[in-house]
């Protein structure tokens, strides 16, 4: 499976891995910009924190409740500075319209008790079919 054919999707699997290698799996919006996917997350989620010590990656197309409909491709992921997270987050709200608008807003509402830049954007990269 290509960028492009993941870039359909409404809805991506997210895979990351925990330091003893258990994978945990999460539905999650994308875009695509260039050849990568992106997605964000709180800059303090379980997600970004496993980035921060492995940017091994699975992905697979998937509805929204995570339930996997397609086949997993390995990639890798980085973290996305400032300046690349607002692009991320802006192609995310022209796809998504506004329920992306709307789940922002909401998670904003409560942003006095969350640190200042509580988004970061995750950039991913394909490099070939899952491994067994």
């Amino acid at each position: 499976m290509d960028v492009e054919t993941l870039a359909k999707s409404r809805y991506l699997s997210l895979t990351t891995f925990r330091r003893d290698g258990t994978p945990v799996a999460t539905p999650v919006w994308l875009a695509r910009q260039g050849d990568e996917l992106v997605t964000s997350s709180g800059s303090l989620s379980g997600k970004a924190k496993r980035l921060r010590n492995s940017s091994r990656v699975l992905v697979a197309p998937c509805d929204m409740r995570g339930r996997v409909t397609g086949e997993a491709v390995e990639g890798t992921a980085r973290l996305q500075d400032q300046a690349e997270t607002a692009v991320t987050i802006s192609l995310i709200r022209k796809r998504y319209g506004l329920q992306a608008r709307l789940a922002f807003w909401w998670s904003g509402r409560h942003a006095e008790t969350r640190p200042t830049g509580s988004r970061v954007g995750i950039a991913i990269r394909l490099s070939g079919p899952a491994q067994a």
